[in-house]
């Protein structure tokens, strides 16, 4: 968390933003897959070894919900967010596998204040996830709504 609530105003063009680490285990990996994409290689070790994953692995969908909620710890909570008009794109480009420690960033890439509402800006930026081997597990691009600070 941190000690401020984030406001339209406080995002910067190509800053980073650091949203901590978060280890993976099987037994999360299975309890999201149970419930939301029960495919074999996310159920079953011995499935996802003979899979081209190599191992049991996370869904995308869940590393999706571990980022969301690495970005929502780190400012979404103590911002005047007002959610988002969707995502730009999402990439898994390696498979999270049980006993994976992942690092999130993100970078501020765009913002404009909003042509309708003059008390709410948006501001586009580009995240990615890495592994404990430092390679690129997931990437994502989307905009979120924010409101200004004299609004908040």
């Amino acid at each position: 968390m941190t000690d401020k609530t984030w406001a339209y105003e406080d995002f910067v063009e190509g800053e980073t933003m650091d949203f901590g680490s978060r280890h993976v285990t099987a037994e999360e990996i299975i309890e999201f897959a149970s419930e939301f994409d029960p495919q074999p290689m996310h159920l079953d070790e011995e499935a996802g070894k003979a899979s081209i994953l190599g191992g049991l692995a996370a869904s995308g969908w869940h590393t999706s919900c571990m980022f969301m909620r690495m970005m929502c710890d780190a400012f979404i909570l103590d911002s005047t967010s007002q959610g988002s008009p969707g995502i730009d794109y999402v990439k898994w480009m390696r498979p999270v596998l049980a006993g994976d420690t992942l690092t999130a960033t993100s970078t501020i890439i765009a913002k404009r204040e909003s042509a309708k509402r003059p008390n709410l800006g948006f501001v586009t930026m580009r995240a990615k996830m890495v592994n404990q081997r430092g390679e690129q597990v997931f990437e994502l691009q989307n905009t979120g709504m924010f409101l200004k600070r004299a609004a908040a």
